[in-house]
């Protein structure tokens, strides 16, 4: 079986407690361009897309107070919550992951919107980071 290949860091979310401070830094002072605000209901959060080329930063704020990043504020407060990696293959590398005992969160891909699969593997297996894996 071909390896699956990463292809890129598709992007890096940040929790935060408010949008508008966080792109008072993010985007007043270091200048990355803001590509679009939108809700992402599926996961209950509100979120700030910010561009600076071919890699985006999400700054992601919780919209209720009861969902799983709601739960990572309170319990973590502000910072870094997941690195997503864009692959060409996201089955193969789920069926290599779980062959090597990997703790996934989703054992199988969601789809957003734009119909990209995605899946997150556990801290627990990588060192304590979450890690989103995505297909376009």
């Amino acid at each position: 079986m071909k390896m699956p290949k990463i292809k890129r860091v598709h992007h890096v979310a940040v929790v935060v407690e408010d949008i508008e401070s966080a792109l008072s830094f993010w985007r007043d002072l270091l200048g990355l361009p803001l590509s679009e605000i939108r809700d992402v209901s599926v996961q209950q959060t509100r979120v700030a897309f910010l561009s600076p080329g071919g890699t985006e930063i999400e700054l992601v704020k919780p919209t209720t107070g009861d969902s799983g990043v709601a739960r990572f504020l309170a319990k973590r407060g502000p910072g870094m919550h997941h690195l997503s990696l864009e692959v060409d293959d996201l089955e193969s590398l789920l069926v290599r992951l779980k062959a090597g005992g990997v703790r996934l969160v989703n054992e199988t891909p969601r789809v957003n919107a734009a119909g990209k699969k995605y899946v997150f593997v556990h801290p627990d297996s990588t060192g304590g980071v979450l890690l989103e894996l995505s297909e376009e």
